[in-house]
């Protein structure tokens, strides 16, 4: 398993769009420091927390809740993670052509790891948090980029305001 996750992340790697992206940070070196949506925060920073659980519904339908967030530019923010559903989930927020090309390579590798500071993997009923700050203003997104979970509704916008 370990040999298939290694070759995965070195085809990833070999990526244009992927290293291009800034989208996937994880074993690419510092990008976190250079996207678009901001960079890591300090707890001592986060003046403010957004409680965001992740679920899946009878109807197949996945989401968060919130599905909308709404943040300042500059602002340090505590994200705080609840999975309520039955299944693992994560969240990865980006700019939205970011989201699209990380969401194509989890497509073509489901089972690759990766820790990205701009993301969390949750199994049932586990907490978790990302501190953020955001760096720019403008229109970002998240999602879960498990293989369908996006396209079952688990999607949503960040909204930065100056």
């Amino acid at each position: 398993m370990k040999h298939i996750i290694a070759a995965a992340v070195l085809m990833a790697l070999s990526s244009g769009a992927a290293l291009a992206s800034g989208s996937h940070a994880g074993g690419h070196g510092d990008k976190a420091a250079t996207m678009p949506i901001g960079t890591p925060g300090e707890a001592s920073k986060a003046k403010r927390t957004i409680n965001i659980s992740m679920s899946e519904k009878d109807d197949g339908k996945m989401l968060f809740q919130p599905a909308v967030l709404k943040v300042r530019k500059g602002e340090t923010v505590r994200l705080k993670f609840v999975n309520k559903g039955q299944v693992d989930h994560e969240f990865v927020m980006d700019a939205h052509d970011g989201i699209m090309e990380h969401k194509a390579l989890m497509e073509k590798f489901p089972d690759m790891e990766h820790a990205d500071p701009n993301a969390i993997r949750l199994a049932p009923g586990a907490r978790g948090e990302i501190i953020w700050t955001f760096a720019n203003a403008g229109d970002f997104g998240f999602g879960c980029l498990v293989p369908g979970h996006y396209d079952s509704g688990m999607k949503g916008d960040i909204s930065v305001a100056n």
